[in-house]
C-alpha cells in the first residue's frame, strides 16, 4: 500500500518488508535537524484498511518538522492469531536497535489498533525489560489517535468496521466465536497486550486524540486509561471533541489537531522551535 504514497522532494523510501517502509528525510530542514543531534524518527502505526493517501497526509505533517518516519503496518492476520504479531512486533522491536536508528530518539504516534501492535511490541519489551531499558529511554513521546481500547470485543468490533465495514456485526459475531474457541492462542495473548499497554514501561510524555461519539473508541475508556498513566508518572495531554470521526480528527477538526500536536511536540525538545508543523 504505502509503495503508492506520494513522495515528497527530499524523501527518499526505503522498503524494508511488505508492511514496514523507512522514509529518509533529506530536506533543507531535516539537515538542520541532524547537525543539531541525532536526528528523531516517528514510528508511525496506521490502522487496519488505512488508505495510502490518508496516511500520507500524516507522514507530510512529520516531513515538514524535518522527522524521518518509519511506517509500519499490521494486517488482520495479526490481530486474529496473536502469534503471528507477536512476531510482528519482535521483528519491529529489533529493527529499532539496528544502526540506523539504535541511537536516535524516538516518537511513536499510533492509530486505532495500530496501539494494539504498539502493545505488543512492549510486550516483548516488558519480559526483558533491562535489555530494552535503553530503548525505552529513547522514547520521547507517544501519541494514539482513536485508540480502540478496552474489552476483546472492542477489538474485534474494530476489526469489522475497518476492513468490512458493510459486515461488521457479523465479522464481530464470527470474531468472538472465534475467540471463545481458540481462547488459549487468542484471548490469553489480547489479554497480555491489554495488560501491558494499561502498565506501559514507557514513561514519556503522551498525547491522547478521541472524541465523545466514536463507537470503537469508548471515550470513559481512554479517560481510564490517561488517569492511570498519570499515576504511573507518565505525563499526559488529551484532545477531545464532542462530536468527530474515527481515525478521521485530523480532516474533521484540522486546526484543532494540529495546534495541539505542535504543543506536544515542542513541549518534547526533540525538534527545533522553528520546525513548527
Amino acid at each position: 500500500m504505502l509503495s503508492r504514497i506520494p513522495i515528497s522532494t527530499g524523501i527518499t523510501a526505503q522498503r524494508i518488508s511488505k508492511l514496514i517502509t523507512f522514509y529518509k528525510n533529506e530536506s533543507k530542514v531535516a539537515s538542520s535537524l541532524s547537525q543539531a543531534g541525532h536526528k528523531p524518527v516517528m514510528l508511525l502505526l496506521p490502522w487496519l484498511g488505512s488508505r495510502p493517501q490518508a496516511v500520507a497526509k500524516y507522514c507530510e505533517i512529520y516531513f515538514r518538522t524535518g522527522l524521518d518516519v518509519l511506517v509500519v503496518e499490521s494486517d488482520v492476520t495479526q490481530f486474529l492469531w496473536p502469534r503471528r504479531g507477536l512476531d510482528h512486533g519482535a521483528k519491529v522491536l529489533e529493527l529499532l536497535q539496528t544502526d540506523t536508528f539504535n541511537s536516535r530518539p524516538l516518537l511513536v504516534h499510533g492509530f486505532s489498533i495500530g496501539g494494539y501492535t504498539f502493545a505488543q511490541i512492549m510486550v516483548h519489551v516488558t519480559r526483558n525489560a533491562q535489555q530494552h531499558q535503553s530503548l525505552t529511554n529513547r522514547i520521547r513521546g507517544q501519541i494514539f489517535d482513536s485508540l480502540v481500547v478496552g474489552s476483546v470485543e472492542h477489538m474485534a468490533s474494530g476489526v469489522g468496521r475497518s476492513m468490512f465495514p458493510r459486515f461488521e456485526g457479523l465479522v464481530q459475531k464470527v470474531s468472538l466465536l472465534y475467540f471463545s474457541l481458540f481462547k488459549k492462542y487468542t484471548v490469553d495473548y489480547y489479554n497480555r497486550a491489554i495488560d501491558v499497554f494499561w502498565n506501559n514501561p514507557v514513561r514519556a510524555p503522551a498525547l491522547f486524540f478521541y472524541c465523545d461519539n466514536d463507537p470503537l473508541s469508548d471515550c470513559e475508556e481512554v479517560e481510564r486509561v490517561t488517569r492511570h498513566w498519570e499515576k504511573l508518572g507518565i505525563p499526559v495531554r488529551t484532545m477531545r471533541w464532542k462530536e468527530s470521526v474515527h481515525a478521521g480528527h485530523l480532516k474533521q477538526h484540522p486546526q484543532d489537531y494540529l495546534m495541539a500536536l505542535d504543543s506536544f511536540l515542542q513541549s518534547l525538545s526533540v525538534i527545533p522551535l522553528k520546525a513548527k508543523i
